[in-house]
């Protein structure tokens, strides 16, 4: 089993493509990466809304991703998404093993 998280992060005047780039500059998105269970961690840019970045959040399993939120991490990542005025919309998938 493996978990997908999209999470749509959206705000105004390039604030929401400047939360990514600090995600990454700041080393976060490494540490995330690095986490035990960790499959995905990739930010997109949708063509047609430039104000939103696209988060791809890929997890072995619900386990991996519940100790993710546990982690330091989170409350660094809820800091910048405040300080860059971003909305949140989140989208979970779940893929079955193949039989």
């Amino acid at each position: 089993m493996s978990l997908t998280v999209n999470l749509y992060y959206t705000g105004f005047d390039g604030n929401a493509r400047r939360f990514a780039e600090e995600m990454v500059s700041s080393g976060i998105v490494a540490a995330v990466r690095a986490e035990e269970g960790n499959e995905r961690y990739a930010y997109f840019f949708p063509m047609e809304d430039p104000q939103t970045v696209l988060l791809i959040d890929q997890w072995k399993d619900q386990a991996a991703l519940d100790a993710h939120h546990k982690s330091p991490m989170m409350a660094q990542i809820a800091q910048l998404r405040e300080k860059y005025h971003l909305r949140l919309r989140v989208e979970r998938y779940i893929s079955e093993p193949k039989p």
